[in-house]
């Protein structure tokens, strides 16, 4: 019987926290992996990855079209609107594509068919390979409200492998949880400061209603900020590993280099993380 592939989704309060460092080194070390970029506002795995080959796909989302010509102006589509993306002036129907939801109500309860769909492309997806690694990421395009599409569209991609390490966006927005729902674990990257304990706080709220089983790596870890990470031991969340503040990672991460593939000592270090991983998936 084939396992089914474990998706493992690294996630961080806020920007900065070293998600993406994290991501990209613990994709590197897994074998018959792939790496799933959703941080599809700024995505920035590729940068250390540098994939080859990469394949290039538009992501559209339906939106309505009007012709004025069979709209008689009864306002049912507007009605039945509950985003406001649709209103009625004197003789026009006015469309906003930036607040529809592509759910296609309007489309259905025009008797005169004068709303139809069409096709409007919100972002892109990249596949490429990294090495042994499937490499995944999605783009949103500027000035777009929402990149839950796209990250929709980059699960629907079946790949040859056994495990997926997800880049989640930060934060815990809706972005977020789209990213999670499916995740057999939520890796944590925390900084240990009193900003990235708050941000920290309210992401663990969000993996909690989902129900997922979790762990915390501390990046950028002194011994001075260990006052910082009291709250992880009085509430008995899982510290995998604590990742001292080190300035070769500085260094390799400024060159788009990835330091487990590089040193041994980061390749055993995130051979670890995933090994602790593997204990609860």
């Amino acid at each position: 019987m084939e396992t089914a592939v474990k998706k493992i989704a690294v996630l961080s309060g806020k920007g900065g926290t070293g998600k993406t460092f994290i991501s990209v080194n613990l994709a590197s070390i897994i074998d018959n992996a792939a790496y799933i970029d959703c941080d599809v506002e700024e995505p920035n795995g590729d940068l250390f990855f540098k994939s080859k080959n990469i394949e290039k796909q538009e992501v559209f989302v339906k939106i309505p079209k009007v012709d004025m010509t069979l709209c008689n102006g009864c306002q049912k589509c507007v009605d039945f609107c509950k985003f406001n993306a649709l209103t009625y002036l004197p003789n026009k129907l006015l469309i906003f594509d930036k607040l529809c939801h592509s759910c296609g109500g309007c489309v259905l309860v025009c008797d005169k068919k004068a709303l139809t769909e069409i096709n409007k492309e919100i972002g892109n997806i990249y596949v490429g390979k990294s090495s042994d690694v499937f490499v995944v990421s999605g783009k949103l395009n500027i000035g777009e409200a929402t990149g839950v599409p796209i990250i929709k569209q980059l699960f629907k991609y079946e790949l040859p492998v056994k495990n997926i390490v997800v880049d989640c966006p930060p934060g815990s927005s809706c972005l977020v949880m789209e990213t999670i729902k499916d995740a057999d674990y939520c890796l944590f990257v925390v900084e240990p400061t009193i900003f990235g304990l708050h941000n920290f706080k309210m992401v663990l709220e969000l993996v909690k209603l989902f129900n997922k089983p979790f762990g915390v790596v501390i990046n950028k870890y002194s011994e001075e900020s260990e006052n910082n990470i009291k709250y992880f031991y009085e509430n008995n969340i899982k510290i995998i590993k604590k990742i001292k503040y080190d300035k070769l990672i500085v260094e390799m991460n400024s060159s788009g280099l990835i330091v487990s593939r590089m040193f041994p000592e980061y390749k055993s270090l995130f051979t670890d993380i995933f090994e602790e991983i593997k204990r609860f998936i």
